[in-house]
């Protein structure tokens, strides 16, 4: 095992330096000279030219990709364009706020999905399985626009159950202002992971190898949850493991409708002011996070099945 994760920690060496010379030449070459989007269209050839050697794109290529290579290993992107803040000092307020958003109905849901779907499974072709099936066919049809307006009426301005927006960096303060997008999230992503969790679980329902518990005699429970759960788990994994990148990068909707200072947001706030540096790096960290997402989960695979690290 020690073996098999170190050599695909090696693989991630090549992937992450293909990945910095795409984002290098998309935002450095084909993107045209950021000096001139930085200065406006009014500068003149000395401001254009004192901002190339403050950005230092006044250097060659070569030399402007390894400082490039060095800001991403130090964590220091330099400076947005639009409030001269550090662009790491940035991230890392935004973390807070984005992983308090994400984590607690990502976990939630997780298991509510999970546990729903083996419920539907063992009741298969019955009322309650057929209204469940209704239920996340008609949630998955409904845009998760019209899930945040609704609840925000009803539950916020109506019902005043909850705060309708705001945020507040204090660590007690800030989950009255996260109750109401918690729900919003779990319901719009119970319907797709609830149908998709039923599929695999009725798929290892008809294996050989649930025949021949049942024919030695074991339990339901005991076959659902100790044989079909573990059987289904690499496609669930593949699932959850690949959704990690979006924790940390936030909900773009939900921090938008919901004034919440995080990592998505602060993503709309730089494509609306065409702040680069802010963009490159955003789009590096989530690239990078898509690549330990895909190596955590053939680590996590090999965990599961031991036949695959003999691979």
């Amino acid at each position: 095992m020690l073996i098999f994760i170190i050599r695909k920690l090696l693989y991630m060496i090549p992937i992450v330096l293909g990945v910095t010379l795409i984002t290098f030449l998309l935002f450095n070459v084909v993107g045209g000279n950021p000096a001139y989007q930085y200065a406006g269209k009014n500068a003149t050839v000395e401001q254009i030219q004192e901002l190339e050697r403050e950005l230092g794109i006044d250097r060659p290529l070569p030399e402007q990709y390894l400082f490039y290579l060095q800001q991403i290993v130090t964590f220091d992107f330099g400076r947005s364009w639009s409030t001269k803040q550090k662009i790491s000092t940035m991230l890392l307020d935004g973390m807070g706020a984005s992983l308090s958003l994400t984590i607690p109905p990502f976990v939630i849901g997780i298991f509510l999905s999970i546990s729903i779907a083996l419920y539907a499974t063992r009741r298969r072709g019955s009322a309650i399985d057929k209204g469940l099936m209704i239920f996340c066919l008609a949630g998955m049809s409904i845009s998760a626009l019209v899930y945040i307006i609704f609840f925000q009426y009803v539950l916020g301005y109506w019902l005043g159950w909850f705060e309708i927006t705001g945020y507040d960096p204090d660590l007690v303060g800030r989950w009255k202002y996260l109750y109401m997008p918690w729900i919003i999230w779990i319901v719009v992503s119970l319907g797709s992971s609830i149908l998709f969790y039923r599929t695999l679980f009725l798929e290892e329902m008809f294996q050989d190898y649930v025949r021949t518990a049942r024919a030695k005699g074991l339990g339901e429970n005991r076959i659902y949850y100790s044989h079909i759960l573990k059987n289904a788990m690499i496609p669930i994994i593949t699932l959850v493991v690949m959704e990690l990148p979006a924790l940390l990068t936030g909900s773009l909707l939900l921090e938008a409708f919901f004034a919440i200072p995080g990592i998505g947001g602060l993503l709309i706030k730089a494509l609306q002011s065409s702040d680069f540096p802010v963009i490159k790096a955003m789009t590096f960290i989530g690239t990078f996070l898509y690549i330990i997402a895909n190596i955590l989960s053939d680590i996590a695979y090999a965990m599961v099945d031991p036949r695959i690290k003999l691979q």
